[in-house]
């Protein structure tokens, strides 16, 4: 229920001008109050009180141009100062029969601005003896002239007021700082989702080019006319890796500001990727079923983490595999892949960045994920996702 409110209270560009405007509305309603209902006269020192008004209004003028946080302590200081001095003097030369008329509004409501201003955007160690400062110059104004029965009201009044505006800017600073810590974990988030695609995509295709250099020097003696192909697809697969470095360092190494948003892998990298592989000279084969183009690019991503991981997986570990395929099947509601291989030897690592860990982000992301032999002696992986991101609870 509260949540509107308190975004509202920390959002900047029109709610700032806004809550800035209705800040001086109240002001100049408080300033002609003051006029209406002679505050300011009847009292033994009508200067002093016009003089301590005046001060305090003086120091709201450069809060709304302040940037760094330390100039708001320094005019909340200043304003909190002139206030509590000027509230000594008159208590001190207070005299009963010169009580004023009416309690003066501008000024309590001049430093409860100033109070917002430092408790929303003034550093914290230095800020809170200044809201203090400010806190008490605010309840002591309407007792300077003497403690009665109106005046203990207007002070009692003032304390609620003073909770409640220090309150919402408290409240308003924590929301801003704790959209801020969401963003920088978004941030470090995506970082880390990067660094593990640069992994994938490095092991893929280092593995892919160490795999045709094997190949290449064995045939290289009996086949010679096999090397300048086998050397091309090197060179081809190289200068693939070398583009997905640039491109995930970059967004590795970019900034808040001018980080480019990149692109998840779709369908077509997956497609991409089936068709360059190639192990001994078996290449993999893909078969789609189903509105593949109509996936979810978060989803398609997903589906291209896990191929990327099987094939690396295959080159890796499937010794004298014959036959390698990808099988992307979509449904109404689901997308599923399996890949399959006839390989022997270790099937699997299922720690690290490897099977177990795509298998957590699968699952995280609501899908699931198995890895295992089938009953003809293959190894599978399967992975089915959602094609509707569940809602968080």
């Amino acid at each position: 229920m509260w949540s509107p409110l308190l975004r509202f209270l920390a959002a900047s560009g029109k709610a700032a001008v806004l809550l800035r405007s209705l800040a001086a509305c109240v002001l100049l309603a408080a300033a002609w109050a003051d006029v209406r209902a002679g505050a300011f006269t009847g009292s033994v020192s009508p200067g002093l009180l016009a003089l301590s008004a005046v001060l305090v209004g003086v120091a709201l003028v450069p809060l709304p141009l302040c940037e760094e946080p330390r100039p708001f302590v320094y005019v909340g200081g200043a304003a909190a100062t002139a206030s509590l001095v000027c509230s000594a003097a008159l208590r001190l030369g207070h005299d009963a029969a010169g009580a004023p008329s009416a309690h003066p509004a501008f000024e309590p409501v001049a430093l409860l601005v100033v109070l917002a201003f430092v408790t929303r955007r003034g550093p914290t160690a230095s800020g809170a003896p200044v809201a203090l400062l400010l806190a008490a110059a605010v309840v002591m104004r309407p007792l300077s002239t003497g403690v009665r029965e109106d005046s203990l009201i207007v002070a009692l009044g003032l304390t609620l007021a003073t909770l409640l505006v220090a309150g919402a800017s408290v409240t308003a600073r924590l929301v801003v700082a704790v959209r801020r810590q969401r963003a920088h974990r978004t941030r470090l988030e995506q970082r880390i989702e990067l660094a593990r695609d640069l992994h994938d995509y490095v092991a893929h295709h280092v593995s892919g080019i160490v795999v045709q250099a094997q190949g290449a020097r064995a045939v290289a003696a009996r086949r010679p006319d096999l090397v300048p192909p086998a050397l091309q697809r090197i060179e081809e697969t190289g200068a693939e890796t070398l583009a997905s470095m640039r491109r995930m360092v970059a967004g590795l190494t970019a900034g808040e500001s001018d980080a480019a948003p990149t692109a998840p892998a779709g369908m077509d990298d997956l497609r991409a990727l089936v068709r360059g592989f190639a192990l001994n000279g078996v290449p993999a084969h893909l078969t789609e079923e189903g509105p593949t183009d109509t996936v979810p690019p978060e989803v398609a991503a997903t589906l291209h983490r896990v191929t990327v991981e099987s094939l690396t997986n295959i080159r890796e570990h499937a010794r004298h595999c014959r036959h390698v395929s990808v099988h992307v099947r979509v449904r109404p509601h689901e997308a599923a892949v399996r890949i399959t291989n006839d390989g022997t030897g270790p099937r699997a690592s299922l720690t690290g960045y490897d099977l177990k860990g795509l298998g957590e982000r699968v699952t995280l992301a609501g899908g699931t994920f198995r890895a295992e032999a089938t009953a003809e002696g293959d190894w599978q992986v399967r992975a089915r996702m959602p094609l509707t991101t569940p809602r968080p609870a």
